[in-house]
Protein backbone atom coordinates (compact mmCIF):
# COMPACT_ATOMS: atom_id res chain seq x y z
CA UNK A 1 0.00 0.00 0.00
CA UNK A 2 1.25 3.35 -1.06
CA UNK A 3 1.24 6.51 1.17
CA UNK A 4 -1.90 7.20 3.09
CA UNK A 5 -2.81 10.36 1.64
CA UNK A 6 -6.10 10.40 3.94
CA UNK A 7 -5.11 9.29 7.10
CA UNK A 8 -8.20 10.50 8.73
CA UNK A 9 -10.36 8.63 6.47
CA UNK A 10 -8.22 5.40 7.06
CA UNK A 11 -8.52 6.06 10.53
CA UNK A 12 -12.40 6.19 10.62
CA UNK A 13 -12.25 3.30 8.17
CA UNK A 14 -10.24 1.29 10.91
CA UNK A 15 -12.84 2.29 13.44
CA UNK A 16 -15.88 1.85 11.66
CA UNK A 17 -14.71 -1.86 10.53
CA UNK A 18 -13.85 -2.52 13.98
CA UNK A 19 -17.46 -1.43 15.61
CA UNK A 20 -18.75 -3.96 13.25
CA UNK A 21 -16.67 -7.15 14.02
CA UNK A 22 -17.14 -6.56 17.70
CA UNK A 23 -20.66 -5.98 17.14
CA UNK A 24 -20.57 -9.55 15.22
CA UNK A 25 -18.19 -11.42 16.81
CA UNK A 26 -17.54 -9.33 20.48
CA UNK A 27 -14.49 -7.02 21.32
CA UNK A 28 -12.77 -9.99 23.41
CA UNK A 29 -12.95 -12.74 20.22
CA UNK A 30 -12.40 -9.93 17.55
CA UNK A 31 -8.51 -9.85 16.70
CA UNK A 32 -6.36 -7.37 15.00
CA UNK A 33 -5.85 -9.84 11.86
CA UNK A 34 -9.33 -9.76 11.63
CA UNK A 35 -9.94 -6.27 11.03
CA UNK A 36 -6.87 -6.38 9.16
CA UNK A 37 -8.87 -8.62 6.74
CA UNK A 38 -11.80 -6.65 6.43
CA UNK A 39 -10.29 -3.56 5.41
CA UNK A 40 -7.76 -5.40 3.45
CA UNK A 41 -4.74 -3.37 5.58
CA UNK A 42 -1.24 -4.35 6.01
CA UNK A 43 -0.14 -4.15 9.93
CA UNK A 44 2.16 -1.66 9.55
CA UNK A 45 -0.99 0.53 7.80
CA UNK A 46 -2.88 0.11 11.11
CA UNK A 47 -0.13 0.71 13.54
CA UNK A 48 0.31 3.79 12.22
CA UNK A 49 -3.12 4.91 13.55
CA UNK A 50 -3.21 2.65 16.27
CA UNK A 51 -1.31 0.62 18.77
CA UNK A 52 -3.41 -1.93 19.60
CA UNK A 53 -6.82 -3.14 19.57
CA UNK A 54 -7.40 -1.01 23.31
CA UNK A 55 -6.29 2.05 21.25
CA UNK A 56 -9.16 1.01 19.14
CA UNK A 57 -11.93 0.92 21.69
CA UNK A 58 -11.06 3.86 23.17
CA UNK A 59 -11.70 5.63 19.72
CA UNK A 60 -15.19 3.59 19.86
CA UNK A 61 -15.61 4.96 23.34
CA UNK A 62 -14.64 8.87 21.72
CA UNK A 63 -16.94 8.52 18.69
CA UNK A 64 -20.20 7.46 20.95
CA UNK A 65 -19.58 10.15 23.26
CA UNK A 66 -19.05 12.58 20.00
CA UNK A 67 -22.02 10.79 18.73
CA UNK A 68 -24.42 11.08 21.27
CA UNK A 69 -22.82 14.58 21.75
CA UNK A 70 -23.87 16.03 18.54
CA UNK A 71 -27.06 13.94 18.34
CA UNK A 72 -28.14 16.15 21.65
CA UNK A 73 -27.40 19.46 20.27
CA UNK A 74 -29.28 18.77 17.11
CA UNK A 75 -32.35 16.81 19.23
CA UNK A 76 -32.07 19.97 21.38
CA UNK A 77 -32.05 22.47 18.01
CA UNK A 78 -34.68 20.89 16.25
CA UNK A 79 -37.20 19.30 18.51
CA UNK A 80 -40.42 20.77 18.87
CA UNK A 81 -42.90 20.76 21.64
CA UNK A 82 -45.97 22.54 23.11
CA UNK A 83 -43.79 23.49 26.29
CA UNK A 84 -40.42 22.43 27.35
CA UNK A 85 -40.90 19.56 29.11
CA UNK A 86 -43.02 17.85 26.45
CA UNK A 87 -39.98 18.96 23.85
CA UNK A 88 -37.37 17.40 26.62
CA UNK A 89 -39.63 14.45 26.86
CA UNK A 90 -38.95 13.91 23.00
CA UNK A 91 -35.84 13.96 22.99
CA UNK A 92 -34.99 11.94 25.85
CA UNK A 93 -36.96 9.62 23.83
CA UNK A 94 -35.02 9.56 20.75
CA UNK A 95 -32.02 9.31 22.59
CA UNK A 96 -33.00 6.06 24.25
CA UNK A 97 -34.25 4.90 21.24
CA UNK A 98 -31.90 5.60 18.85
CA UNK A 99 -30.36 2.51 17.11
CA UNK A 100 -27.00 3.84 16.65
CA UNK A 101 -26.24 4.84 20.02
CA UNK A 102 -27.32 1.05 20.55
CA UNK A 103 -24.83 -0.32 18.23
CA UNK A 104 -22.02 1.52 19.75
CA UNK A 105 -23.27 0.63 23.42
CA UNK A 106 -23.34 -3.05 22.39
CA UNK A 107 -19.67 -2.95 21.76
CA UNK A 108 -19.14 -0.86 24.98
CA UNK A 109 -20.72 -3.07 27.23
CA UNK A 110 -17.89 -5.66 27.38
CA UNK A 111 -15.63 -2.69 29.09
CA UNK A 112 -18.71 -1.13 31.65
CA UNK A 113 -16.90 -3.06 34.76
CA UNK A 114 -13.92 -1.02 33.60
CA UNK A 115 -13.36 1.65 36.26
CA UNK A 116 -11.45 4.00 34.06
CA UNK A 117 -14.21 3.62 31.79
CA UNK A 118 -17.22 4.13 34.04
CA UNK A 119 -15.42 7.51 35.35
CA UNK A 120 -15.06 8.47 31.69
CA UNK A 121 -18.53 8.24 31.16
CA UNK A 122 -19.99 10.05 34.21
CA UNK A 123 -17.43 12.75 34.19
CA UNK A 124 -18.74 13.49 30.45
CA UNK A 125 -22.40 13.47 31.71
CA UNK A 126 -21.69 15.70 34.31
CA UNK A 127 -19.69 18.47 32.24
CA UNK A 128 -21.00 17.75 28.56
CA UNK A 129 -24.67 16.63 28.73
CA UNK A 130 -25.57 17.41 32.12
CA UNK A 131 -25.70 21.56 31.06
CA UNK A 132 -27.21 20.86 27.81
CA UNK A 133 -30.16 19.33 29.69
CA UNK A 134 -30.00 22.13 32.65
CA UNK A 135 -30.52 24.67 29.78
CA UNK A 136 -33.73 23.08 28.76
CA UNK A 137 -34.93 22.77 32.30
CA UNK A 138 -34.01 26.20 32.89
CA UNK A 139 -36.72 27.09 30.23
CA UNK A 140 -38.86 24.78 31.19
CA UNK A 141 -39.11 26.82 34.60
CA UNK A 142 -39.60 29.59 32.80
CA UNK A 143 -42.62 28.59 30.82
CA UNK A 144 -43.76 26.74 33.87
CA UNK A 145 -44.16 23.48 32.69
CA UNK A 146 -41.24 22.28 35.30
CA UNK A 147 -40.87 23.32 38.60
CA UNK A 148 -37.52 22.08 39.99
CA UNK A 149 -35.02 25.07 42.21
CA UNK A 150 -32.19 23.72 41.11
CA UNK A 151 -32.00 22.76 37.51
CA UNK A 152 -28.50 21.90 37.00
CA UNK A 153 -28.24 19.83 40.26
CA UNK A 154 -31.10 18.32 39.22
CA UNK A 155 -29.70 17.29 35.12
CA UNK A 156 -26.59 16.31 36.84
CA UNK A 157 -28.55 13.80 39.67
CA UNK A 158 -31.26 12.98 36.72
CA UNK A 159 -28.38 11.51 34.47
CA UNK A 160 -26.33 9.96 37.50
CA UNK A 161 -28.86 7.71 38.47
CA UNK A 162 -30.13 6.95 34.73
CA UNK A 163 -27.56 6.09 32.81
CA UNK A 164 -25.28 4.47 36.33
CA UNK A 165 -27.55 3.74 39.15
CA UNK A 166 -30.14 2.53 36.77
CA UNK A 167 -27.76 0.44 34.82
CA UNK A 168 -28.51 -2.99 34.82
CA UNK A 169 -24.55 -3.90 33.22
CA UNK A 170 -23.04 -1.80 36.45
CA UNK A 171 -24.63 -3.75 39.03
CA UNK A 172 -25.63 -7.09 37.05
CA UNK A 173 -29.54 -6.44 37.57
CA UNK A 174 -32.28 -8.78 35.51
CA UNK A 175 -35.09 -6.57 34.22
CA UNK A 176 -37.60 -6.82 36.79
CA UNK A 177 -34.57 -4.99 39.06
CA UNK A 178 -33.79 -2.39 36.70
CA UNK A 179 -37.75 -1.43 35.97
CA UNK A 180 -37.98 -1.40 39.73
CA UNK A 181 -35.42 1.33 39.93
CA UNK A 182 -36.24 3.30 37.00
CA UNK A 183 -39.67 3.50 38.23
CA UNK A 184 -38.11 4.49 41.60
CA UNK A 185 -36.10 7.34 39.57
CA UNK A 186 -39.53 8.54 38.12
CA UNK A 187 -41.23 9.52 41.61
CA UNK A 188 -37.62 10.88 42.73
CA UNK A 189 -38.19 13.26 39.54
CA UNK A 190 -41.34 14.04 40.37
CA UNK A 191 -40.09 15.19 43.72
CA UNK A 192 -37.55 17.08 42.37
CA UNK A 193 -39.77 19.09 40.42
CA UNK A 194 -38.75 17.06 37.10
CA UNK A 195 -41.53 14.99 35.83
CA UNK A 196 -40.10 13.84 32.73
CA UNK A 197 -40.28 9.93 32.99
CA UNK A 198 -43.13 8.01 31.81
CA UNK A 199 -44.00 4.50 31.37
CA UNK A 200 -43.23 4.66 27.53
CA UNK A 201 -39.94 6.18 28.43
CA UNK A 202 -39.35 2.77 30.59
CA UNK A 203 -40.51 0.53 28.27
CA UNK A 204 -38.20 2.40 25.52
CA UNK A 205 -35.35 2.12 27.76
CA UNK A 206 -35.29 -0.88 28.74
CA UNK A 207 -35.75 -2.35 25.15
CA UNK A 208 -32.67 -0.89 24.43
CA UNK A 209 -30.38 -2.42 27.23
CA UNK A 210 -32.10 -5.46 26.21
CA UNK A 211 -30.67 -4.93 22.13
CA UNK A 212 -27.40 -4.26 23.65
CA UNK A 213 -27.65 -7.94 25.45
CA UNK A 214 -27.33 -6.45 28.88
CA UNK A 215 -29.99 -8.82 30.97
Amino acid sequence: MGRNKYPEQTQERIVDASIKLFVEKGYEQTTIQDILNALNLSKGGLYHHFKSKEEILEAVREKRAQYAADMLRELVQNTKGTNTKEKLKKILYHLVTNTKTHMFDTVLTSQAKDPFFVMGALQNAVNKDAPIIAQLIEEGVKDGSLQTAQPKLCAEIFLMLLNFWASPILFERNLEETQKRLYYLQSVMCMLGLDIIDSDFIVSITNGYDKTGMF
